[in-house]
């Protein structure tokens, strides 16, 4: 869809390069001798590098319409992923580059929420906390003070978590996805 660059706000979507970006900010420039642009930051879906990018005003730029379903994780497929469409029960493949990291949180069941474009899966999104088991603990070997008296819990997923001493294996844990960190015991 063709829109021009002074229509551009933040949460816009658009295709620049054969990417797709998500505007983070825009401002107009006005320069007391020079010709006014649109300044912007942009957040590459794919990778999520942010990049700065000058337009034009009134350049045509290409903004993409995206749609978000949920999926639910079902097994690892080869090299991809497999999930199953939650409200269209069709089974979609997920590329390992678009799960990234977050690999250390799918477990069978978990749901997370997927951005399409057309057909084309750009990013996943965890929910922000999960409770996972933890199934086996190990030292940390750098820390010395008691008062932060720490160990590593490896999660049934295969995350690698600091937790506090308290914690054994077999407990249930909240665990923050976005930061990788401890919350709580359940």
């Amino acid at each position: 869809m063709a829109t021009t660059s002074n229509q551009i706000s933040p949460g816009t979507t658009l295709s620049l390069d054969g990417k797709i970006y998500r505007v983070e900010t825009s401002v107009k420039v006005t320069v007391a001798k020079g010709v006014p642009f649109i300044k912007t930051k942009l957040k590459n879906l794919m990778s999520d590098e942010v990049i700065e990018k000058n337009f034009k005003v009134d350049q045509e730029i290409d903004e993409v319409n995206l749609s978000e379903r949920r999926l639910e994780f079902l097994y690892l497929e080869g090299k991809d992923y497999l999930f199953l469409d939650i409200d269209e029960f069709d089974e979609v493949l997920v590329a390992t580059d678009v799960v990234g990291d977050k690999v250390n949180y799918l477990k069978e069941g978990i749901q997370i929420r997927a951005m399409f474009y057309g057909e084309t899966i750009f990013s996943i999104e965890l929910s922000q906390f999960l409770e996972l088991m933890v199934i086996k603990l190990e030292d940390i070997k750098s820390k010395v003070s008691v008062s932060s008296a720490s160990k590593y819990g490896i999660l049934e997923t295969g995350a690698k978590v600091e937790v506090p001493l308290f914690i054994e294996v077999g407990d249930i844990i909240k665990v923050d996805t976005h930061l990788g960190e401890f919350v709580q015991r359940i």
